[in-house]
């Protein structure tokens, strides 16, 4: 049986609107955060593969997919409100995912939410001083920008012609309307260039349970922030490497993702 996500639009509290998307009728409820360059889709396929348990939700950050032409506040703080924002149209949350980008707002989140779990996807932590616009504004993200309209997607389509269907079209739909504007504007309300994206204190002694999920090849997570984690991180938090597989290893490692994540959305309260 193939679900079909129900979409509302989300009023956030300055005024600004996003679409959430909603999988499944019953079971726990999971809210879902994309990253960089990404949109709510990013999330079909887990929403498909657990509708029929779970109640998995996601909705696109601002500057990204629908909600490509809000290009005010891009701070990590924006980003918290917003999710709370989005949380409080939902039952009570039980795990937060987030992805990259996302991984960092859900890190921050977690704290304000009872009763809430972490899952981490290769979640940007800290972005050393002098690095983001090497690693997010390179020249592969650049040539994204190189056209627009239907030569745009067209390429798109071309250049993710290898990857399960639905992640093609979350691909598509996220850089359809996505700018380059947007992108920067992400890094320079952090002042990541300068060094100012640091979320290591965010995680000493971590109040909620948290896995991060850490990808094997060009991880956003550095050696020395994993060695950080398990230092002062607490008993809490957790990490899983996932072996040969790179950043977006929510969708190259679909399987074994989508099986933890409904394991730990399903851990009853109590036992935490």
């Amino acid at each position: 049986m193939t679900y079909r996500a129900r979409s509302v639009p989300v009023t956030l509290d300055d005024g600004a609107r996003t679409i959430c998307d909603a999988y499944g009728e019953r079971g726990p409820v999971v809210l879902c955060v994309h990253g960089i360059s990404a949109s709510r889709l990013s999330w079909a396929r887990l929403g498909e593969r657990l509708a029929g348990s779970h109640r998995i939700f996601s909705y696109d950050q601002r500057g990204h997919g629908d909600s490509a032409d809000i290009l005010g506040p891009m701070t990590l703080e924006r980003g918290v409100r917003d999710l709370m924002t989005v949380a409080r149209t939902l039952p009570a949350v039980d795990l937060l995912v987030g992805h990259c980008w996302g991984g960092a707002v859900v890190l921050e989140a977690a704290r304000r939410l009872d009763q809430v779990r972490v899952l981490a996807v290769d979640p940007i932590i800290r972005v050393p001083a002098g690095t983001y616009e090497r690693r997010y504004l390179n020249a592969d993200v650049r040539w994204i920008f190189s056209s627009d309209g239907e030569r745009r997607e067209a390429a798109l389509r071309r250049m993710f012609d290898s990857l399960d269907p639905r992640d093609r079209e979350a691909e598509v739909h996220a850089k359809r309307a996505l700018s380059l504007l947007a992108l920067q504007r992400l890094g320079t309300a952090n002042q990541a260039e300068e060094g100012g994206w640091d979320l290591r204190e965010t995680v000493v002694n971590y109040p909620r349970p948290l896995r991060i999920a850490r990808a094997g090849v060009d991880s956003a997570i550095s050696e020395e922030d994993v060695a950080f984690l398990r230092e002062r991180g607490g008993p809490n938090v957790a990490i899983d490497l996932f072996r040969d597989q790179g950043h977006s290893l929510h969708r190259s490692a679909f399987d074994q993702f989508a099986a933890l994540t409904a394991d730990l959305a399903r851990i009853p309260a109590e036992t935490e």
